[in-house]
């Protein structure tokens, strides 16, 4: 919140909300509560300043004081070696569970082109090269481009094989791996 608020200026949960969609959250979920909460806490904390509207909707605008400016700062200054705790893809864990590759690499291939063509945009219309966000779309697109190449290749092995295996069946090569495994010895 301190980090989009120092970027946006003065700015309600709903602006929040919308900053995050569009930037950050391609990589960071926020629950839609803490985009109501988290201002309040930071508020009361003495790193966000609040006004309030008078009148109509009475809107809650926050802005970064010094204070949360200085916790901002150390925070970024603090290098992490935190890697990612979760990654909850359907497709992932589709292909886990032994659903059907060809179709399921199929409709993820689609879905990944379709982002990759969105950040391209993006990419193509930015304007700085020089800060935080353009590093992280080129992050962004690296994934996109393995994911498309990851899928791709799936949906071309699917296709190759004529992949239509019964789902509890193993593929050939592991298949092979435990007939192997299973036969008699010195015979």
């Amino acid at each position: 919140m301190l980090g989009l608020l120092d970027r946006l200026g003065a700015s309600t949960p709903y602006e929040l909300k919308q900053a995050h969609a569009i930037g950050i959250g391609n990589f960071w979920t926020v629950q839609h509560a803490q985009f109501y909460s988290e201002p309040e806490r930071l508020s009361a904390a003495g790193l966000l300043t609040e006004e309030r509207e008078e009148g109509g909707r009475r809107r809650r605008r926050y802005t970064i004081t010094d204070a949360g400016r200085e916790a901002l700062r150390e925070w970024l200054a603090t290098p992490t070696a935190e890697l990612t705790v979760e990654l909850r893809d359907p497709g992932l864990l589709k292909l886990h569970l032994d659903a059907d590759p060809g179709p399921l690499a199929e409709a993820q291939l689609e879905a990944h082109r379709a982002k990759l063509a969105e950040y391209e945009a993006v990419a193509e219309a930015a304007a700085d090269h020089d800060r935080g966000p353009w590093r992280t779309l080129q992050a962004g697109l690296e994934h996109e481009r393995t994911w498309v190449r990851f899928w791709a290749e799936l949906a071309g092995d699917a296709i190759a094989r004529g992949d239509a295996a019964s789902p509890t069946e193993a593929p050939p090569t592991e298949r092979a791996s435990r007939s192997a495994r299973s036969a008699p010895r010195g015979g």
